[in-house]
């Protein structure tokens, strides 16, 4: 297994007149179909690490490469290409489009780069739609599903693009624990299945124990990186 991706000596400052720093040199690779949880305290830096692990963001400094290609040097075009094919995001809250079903909530990554969906991409949603356990309700509209359920339906828009990394911010910290330990349950069972490298931000230790390997940020350093 090779690395799927790696940030080298990142820094990341807010401000000009008044300079705070968030990120202070950190290094790290993750190996593809690696499974890492991210923690920390509040304010520690662990979503801004997310969003320049995912080119939402850029840093102040150093250097993030994405399967071998470096990202914080690339154009808005080529990023956001890059993005929608490479990276599947799941957020805290679903953002699922309300006047939606959930089928076509999850075809939209691919619509974004392709006019009509094709057969084996409809095939293909239909198939993550059962693999959530969503193929009951695949036809309501996202507001007519359970917190749970649209979660599930954010998992697999995540995936419909088959991208290589997975980054979840806090993706059940909306749900009740028994939601909690579906959705983790299935990211597990993704991860292994397709190979995807999955880099989860979590306040809960808990889950964070379920993963492969446990990165603590404090005050924006690496203050813990142990594999399992």
């Amino acid at each position: 297994m090779g690395d799927i991706l790696q940030i080298k000596n990142i820094d990341k400052i807010y401000g000009t007149k008044v300079k705070t720093k968030v990120l202070h040199d950190i290094s790290l690779s993750f190996k593809e179909g690696s499974f890492n949880s991210i923690i920390g305290a509040s304010g520690s830096g662990k979503s801004t690490l997310l969003n320049i692990i995912g080119t939402l963001d850029k840093p102040s400094n150093g250097e993030v490469y994405i399967n071998g290609k470096r990202t914080d040097t690339m154009k808005k075009n080529e990023l956001s290409d890059l993005r929608n094919q490479a990276i599947g995001f799941i957020f805290q809250f679903h953002y699922l489009l309300p006047e939606f079903t959930a089928l076509e909530n999850v075809l939209l990554p691919y619509r974004i780069g392709n006019s009509k969906p094709s057969k084996e991409i409809i095939n293909r949603a239909n198939e993550l739609m059962d693999f959530v356990g969503l193929s009951k309700v695949k036809n309501n509209l996202a507001t007519d599903m359970s917190g749970g359920q649209q979660q599930r339906t954010a998992v697999a828009r995540a995936l419909i693009n088959r991208p290589k990394i997975i980054l979840a911010d806090e993706p059940t910290g909306n749900l009740d624990s028994e939601s909690t330990e579906n959705v983790y349950s299935l990211l597990r069972e993704m991860s292994k299945e397709s190979n995807t490298t999955f880099i989860v931000i979590t306040h809960d230790r808990k889950i964070a124990e379920r993963t492969d390997r446990i990165i603590e940020l404090k005050d924006g350093k690496v203050h813990m990186d142990m594999n399992k």
